[in-house]
């Protein structure tokens, strides 16, 4: 089978993704539009969209399947859906979060919910009304996300992250360290709840002994190797739900702090380790791991036997070429 991703890589699962499949004996390639600092580069042709407007027709005449990212196509007006749909080839729409995150939805069930990085609701509604006319069906990460686009198409999948477990060498956190480290990175220190962890962090100097740093502005691989450092990792405390450093940080064999919100609890494996805290409860839960280094170790476990359940890539590429062959011409 031939795989088109694209065409916006956000947190390298395009590649991740493309790369399993061609280690399963597929073609299978990720057509990247942004580029960022983070610098993903695995398996993916790293483009511009006036490449892609200048190629879509040998594209959509190569593959035979289109998975498409963030709300995007290959034409911005997502007229190429129409020419893929017409010639009779696989396709769906994968979702991630901020392409999809209507303002006022979000809010329902989240108090803390920051939106500032969707787009308008209304522009938000016209692509998904567009996109679902030709895409049946769409993927998302959990249920966080679920709710927003399910209106839309006939049937939607839950995929979780996808992680490549041979990049992650877990190193547990020491039940020795008298200065455990605290690392934050927030590639968006508003949507992250930035701000509010670090009004915490400062308080807890006080009290105790660490060491806190943040770290932003550098590349995927520099990052990861600083994660290695940690002793617990400080994710994204308004969502409401885990991202890709929260896998990472598990993979690692780390504690890592996000919030869960209260009704997607059940809708997670019963063994989920991230410590769950929100803008009212982060100033106890930190101090809560600062002050017992045999939890953080506990946690750190749990998290890398999580991340081999339920993130690894082999897992994850089942549950994708499931989902491939359940598709619809």
């Amino acid at each position: 089978m031939k795989i088109f991703h694209g065409i916006i890589e956000i947190a390298g699962q395009m590649g991740i993704l493309s790369g399993e499949l061609k280690r399963r004996g597929h073609i299978a390639v990720g057509y990247n539009t942004f580029h960022s600092y983070l610098g993903y580069r695995d398996h993916l042709i790293n483009t511009n969209v006036i490449e892609i407007e200048n190629t879509y027709h040998h594209l959509i005449n190569f593959f035979d399947l289109f998975h498409f990212h963030y709300a995007s196509s290959m034409i911005p007006d997502f007229s190429d859906l129409a020419l893929i749909k017409d010639k009779g080839k696989k396709m769906i729409m994968h979702h991630w979060g901020n392409d999809v995150r209507f303002h006022e939805q979000a809010r329902i069930n989240n108090p803390y919910a920051y939106t500032g990085d969707s787009p308008p609701n209304e522009v938000m509604d016209r692509k998904l009304s567009k996109i679902s006319q030709y895409i049946d069906e769409a993927i998302v990460q959990d249920y966080e996300v679920l709710a927003y686009v399910k209106p839309y198409y006939k049937k939607v999948h839950i995929l979780p992250i996808a992680i490549d477990l041979k990049r992650f060498t877990p190193l547990f956190p020491s039940t020795m360290q008298e200065k455990p480290l605290i690392v934050h990175a927030p590639t968006n220190p508003a949507f992250k709840g930035t701000a509010h962890i670090e009004r915490v962090i400062e308080k807890l100097r006080a009290t105790h002994d660490f060491e806190y740093r943040r770290i932003e502005k550098m590349n995927h691989e520099q990052a990861v190797m600083l994660y290695k450092e940690a002793d617990i990792i400080v994710d994204q405390i308004l969502c409401g739900s885990y991202g890709l450093l929260n896998v990472e940080s598990m993979a690692l064999g780390k504690p890592v702090v996000a919030y869960i919100r209260p009704d997607l609890i059940p809708s997670f494996p019963s063994e989920l380790p991230v410590i769950n805290a929100n803008p009212d409860t982060i100033y106890e839960q930190i101090k809560m791991l600062l002050d017992n280094p045999e939890l953080r170790y506990e946690r750190g476990v749990a998290g890398r036997i999580y991340a081999e359940k339920y993130h690894a890539i082999d897992v994850i590429g089942d549950k994708l070429l499931a989902i491939y062959s359940e598709l619809q011409r």
